[in-house]
This record gives C-alpha cells, structure tokens and sequence, in this order.
C-alpha cells in the first residue's frame, strides 16, 4: 500500500489525473513522501504512454488509410499527452531554452528560467521539438500500428527515467523557497531508481520484441545519449539542475527515443 501511496503522488505531481478528497488524503503528502514516489516516474509514464497510444489508435482506424492519416494521429496522441500532463514537461523545456539562450551568465539564466513568460529561444525550442516529434511519430507509425503503440508507450515510460540519474548525479540549484522539486533534490535513493528501472522492463521488453535487439538498443542508447549531453550541459552552465533541467531533459530523451526507433526502422527498410 506504501509503493501505490507513492505511485499516487507521482501522478498527483506529474498530471493533471484528478486525486482529490478522501484519495487524496490517503495518499497524503510530505516531500520525504514525494521524495520517496520518484521511482515511480516511469509509471506514471505508463499512463501517458496510454493515453497518447489510445489516442492515436483511435485516429488510425477512423482515418482508414488515407496519405495524411500517420500525421494527424500523431498530431492528436501528442495533444493527447499534453493534456493530461498539463504541458509540464515542455514548460520547463522552453524555460531552459530562454535561460541558457538568453545569458552566458549563470545567475542571469536562473533568473530567466524562473519569468513565467516565454521568450523568443523558449518558443523557437517548443516548435522544433514538437515538429520533430510529430515528424517522428509520423515516420514510425507508417510502420504499423503494432509498431507505433509500443514505441509510443516506451518513450514516454523510457523518457521519465533518465531524469532521475540527473538528481542522482548533480546538485540542486533552484530557489529552494519557491521550487517544487525540491524535494527530490535531497538525493535518490537506490531502491528508487531500482524501482523505476523495473517501471522501465517491460517497456523496453516489448520494444525489443518488435523488430530485435538493435531496435531496443538505437532507442536506449538514443535517450541515453539525449540525457547524457543535457546533463553535461547543466553541469557546464549551471553547475546543477533546476526542476525545469528535468523537465527538458524528459522532452530530448522522449525525441530520442523516436528517432533511435525511425533510424532502425529506416534501416531495415520497414
């Protein structure tokens, strides 16, 4: 009951799913309890995995076979994903753009990335990554719809996942008054990424299932690599992470996680 309690909370944090009343304070809240619900980010992936894979099903039978169909779909599975997560992912991947592309000053850049408003960098970063990502989805899901549910599922299970070695690996920079991550910055435990390792299994299974193992592993290694240079680039730039780093950061490995499966895809002449 303890591990659902902090699934709960992570989808309380995470979307917009309503967990309120007497729900609500079951879960009950604390930021050693948020703390401890981090490992189940990649589950509350496994939601919006859903949704987005619904959506797009949906969309695939009721456009039949026409030229544009692939698109549109993957059109309404991302606003799909959007709504159900309010945009607070992409929210904090503009602020990060306008930060670190407004200023080479660190104090400077934090100071943006806190302005509610976005900017010229932070709206050009929302439209290029939303037009590869459509782009992508669009791509893969020629393949099949037996291709583009899993995939759909995996990035967004796979994409909450890489964070999390972002916590583990660099210091908090936010305003700790003001910043609701916080207190996931107080370090994660190893059961945590344990658990939202075991969160990412079966995701990853079905994937490698599809085609075989260089599917599983262009996408791995894609997101892998997507994490990796954020990360180095907040340790370059900022010296730490802020709540919006995490959110960007879901949003590249997310992308780089369609790409690894369109480049497979591509290759094998699917």
């Amino acid at each position: 009951m303890t591990a659902l309690r902090h699934f709960l909370l992570a989808v309380q944090f995470f979307t917009r799913i309503p967990i309120t009343g007497r729900l609500a304070d079951w879960v009950g809240y604390s930021p050693a309890r948020l703390r401890a619900s981090a490992g189940h980010f990649p589950g509350v992936g496994w939601l919006v995995g859903a949704v987005a894979a619904v959506a797009y099903a949906l969309l695939h039978f009721a456009l039949g076979a026409q030229a544009f169909a692939p698109f549109i779909a993957a059109v309404g599975c991302t606003m799909a994903s959007v709504l159900i997560t309010g945009g607070f992912h992409e929210d904090g991947l503009a602020d990060v753009a306008d930060g670190l592309g407004g200023s080479l000053q660190r104090e400077r850049a934090l100071e943006i990335m806190k302005d509610s408003r976005i900017g010229a960098f932070g709206a050009l970063a929302l439209v290029l990554v939303l037009a590869a990502k459509l782009s992508l989805i669009a791509l893969i899901g020629t393949a099949g719809l037996q291709v583009v549910v899993p995939v759909l599922v995996g990035a967004h299970v796979l994409s909450r996942f890489w964070p999390l070695l972002l916590v583990r690996g660099l210091p908090h920079v936010g305003d700790a008054a003001t910043s609701k991550s916080k207190p996931l910055a107080d370090r994660i435990a190893a059961g945590s990424l344990a658990t939202a390792a075991l969160w990412c299994a079966p995701a990853l299974a079905a994937m490698a299932y599809l085609w075989d193992a260089s599917f599983l592993w262009a996408t791995l290694l894609g997101s892998a690599l997507a994490a990796a240079w954020m990360a180095r680039w907040f340790s370059r730039r900022l010296q730490g992470f802020t709540g919006d780093c995490l959110g960007a950061t879901q949003q590249m490995c997310e992308l780089a996680v369609y790409l690894g499966a369109a480049i497979v895809l591509g290759q094998s002449g699917a």
